[in-house]
């Protein structure tokens, strides 16, 4: 029988995001502990591609994470609550000051992410990392801290800004990224035309649930790409077995035109209606974002289509703000209509400066 476990309080959340982010990311963050009623402040973490807000009084991470949902971040790649400082963490024995600070926290963990900035410098540190990680593994596994069997448990960060100090946090699986840093690893298809592809199968599995993608990405069912040239969007799409109406003035690639599953229309995406409603609606137009949040919101309150997934080109400026502007334009048209809906917005791994987003009825 397992010893009752006394969880350590946590002092703050780190959240990782694009480098260039950071403010952005930190004015979220802010904002949510406002909400949530967390007295704290922003802190920098020394490097680029992350941000802190550091608790003014240690909090229990269970009940922290019951009043702050860290998961609806968007400019957060990944996130978890810190728990743990570890400095020296550069001589010949790493293993054994990191071990003897495990050991004090008195946690268990389900798993183990080895994190870095998404910089130069951080690459240099993965690799280490690489070959450090297994050995950690396997001492926590001895010691019964290391239990993958029991995925309740929260996950452990282990996180190297720079320098002779590691970080750790613990976040659980639905709140957090499942990739370490918030990167998926995907490979580019073979057949694509653009690596936008990877763009929207990063959304599909970032922002959809799994039976979400089961049920609504079905061969045969009906679907629109506004914008599609020169087709990386419509080829996930047909990958998965829809047919796509493929709204574009410019060409189609001739790996998607041979899928047979395509009908291209040189029209106006603003101005242009299907005949009956469809499934999906997709749009990667590069266009202000104040056109295309009324017209995603438009398509969905209509009932043109029953889903969409859409970027937002951001400013470069004041991004934290746009991205409310055009959550506020969807909600008045939304409630205009009278519908409840799921909105779902992320700054993606694959996103530069834009962010993507998933609308539907709920």
């Amino acid at each position: 029988m397992q010893p009752a476990q006394t969880p350590c309080p946590s002092t703050g959340i780190l959240v990782q995001c694009r480098p260039g982010f950071e403010a952005d990311a930190l004015l979220e963050l802010e904002a949510a502990a406002r909400a949530a009623r967390l007295i704290g402040k922003g802190e920098a973490v020394g490097t680029p591609g992350a941000t802190l807000f550091r608790l003014d009084s240690p909090q229990p991470h269970d009940e922290l994470r019951r009043r702050l949902d860290v998961s609806h971040l968007v400019f957060s790649r990944q996130a978890f609550q810190l728990i743990g400082r570890v400095e020296g963490f550069a001589g010949r024995d790493r293993l054994g000051p990191l071990l003897k600070a495990l050991e004090a926290l008195g946690e268990r963990f389900s798993a183990i992410l080895p994190e870095t900035p998404d910089t130069n410098d951080g690459k240099e540190q993965a690799g280490f990392l690489r070959r450090f990680v297994p050995l950690l593994e396997a001492a926590l596994a001895e010691t019964g801290q290391l239990r993958p069997d029991s995925p309740h448990l929260p996950r452990l960060h282990v996180f190297l800004p720079g320098g002779d100090v590691a970080l750790l946090g613990l976040s659980v699986a639905s709140e957090g990224s499942a990739w370490p840093m918030g990167i998926p690893r995907l490979r580019m298809p073979k057949d694509a035309p653009s690596r936008s592809t990877l763009k929207l199968a990063e959304a599909i599995q970032t922002l959809l649930t799994p039976e979400e993608q089961h049920s609504t990405l079905r061969s045969g069912l009906q679907a629109v790409d506004l914008g599609a040239s020169p087709g990386g969007w419509t080829w996930q799409l047909v990958s998965r077995g829809l047919r796509v109406t493929a709204i574009d003035n410019g060409p189609m690639a001739p790996s998607v035109v041979a899928t047979g599953l395509i009908e291209h229309l040189r029209v106006d995406g603003f101005t242009w209606k299907p005949r009956k409603p469809v499934e999906w609606m997709v749009c990667d137009m590069v266009e202000q974002p104040s056109r295309i949040a009324p017209l995603m919101a438009e398509w969905v309150a209509g009932g043109r289509c029953r889903r969409s997934i859409f970027n937002l080109k951001l400013p470069m400026k004041r991004r934290h703000d746009e991205v409310e502007r055009c959550r506020a334009l969807i909600d008045q048209r939304m409630r205009a209509a009278g519908l409840k809906y799921i909105l779902r917005i992320k700054h993606l791994y694959h996103d530069r400066e834009e962010v993507t987003c998933y609308l539907t009825r709920r």
